[in-house]
């Protein structure tokens, strides 16, 4: 008899644990994504400072300087091709020059670009492809003229600007 009792609590166990473990209760979750439109773009720091210091004998040019010292990076992800844009928070006055280069992988790079007098911002990259540039060469060079004079060391903010 106690054989028989224990084999009908086994079955009895067996089959309240199994209807116990199909039912189960279940919960659904409505979770809203969305990517807004992102443009970001850094720099690495501040080029050394460009001070001419030579020239050559009979000739009005003197020795341009240049700095390919820092970089910058940007990242987007719109669908329409960006840009980057430099300025010149004030433009320099006549026979001094400065010229930047932005490299770019994303873009088409402009090549060598005046912004003595870019006191409203000129294209440096253009067509730059949704994704991102990392650490791309930024290269600066100061030139000036003989007739120019001596510019006493001073500051120039240039602003690059990631924008459609």
């Amino acid at each position: 008899m106690n054989k028989i009792t224990l084999a009908f609590a086994l079955a009895a166990f067996a089959v309240f644990s199994t209807h116990t473990s199909l039912a189960q209760t279940t919960a659904t979750q409505t979770v809203t994504l969305a990517v807004s439109s992102v443009q970001k773009l850094s720099v690495s720091g501040n080029p050394a400072p460009l001070t001419i210091g030579s020239g050559v004998a009979g000739t009005e040019g003197l020795t341009s300087v240049t700095d390919a010292t820092t970089t910058y990076s940007e990242t987007h992800n719109n669908a329409v091709p960006m840009k980057i844009t430099a300025g010149i928070d004030v433009a320099l006055a006549a026979g001094y020059t400065l010229q930047i280069t932005l490299a770019s992988t994303k873009g088409t790079s402009s090549g060598v670009v005046d912004i003595s007098n870019a006191t409203t911002a000129v294209s440096v990259v253009t067509a730059i492809a949704k994704g991102s540039d990392n650490a791309k060469a930024i290269t600066y060079t100061f030139s000036a003229t003989a007739t120019a004079g001596v510019l006493v060391s001073g500051t120039k903010t240039v602003t690059l600007t990631i924008t459609t």
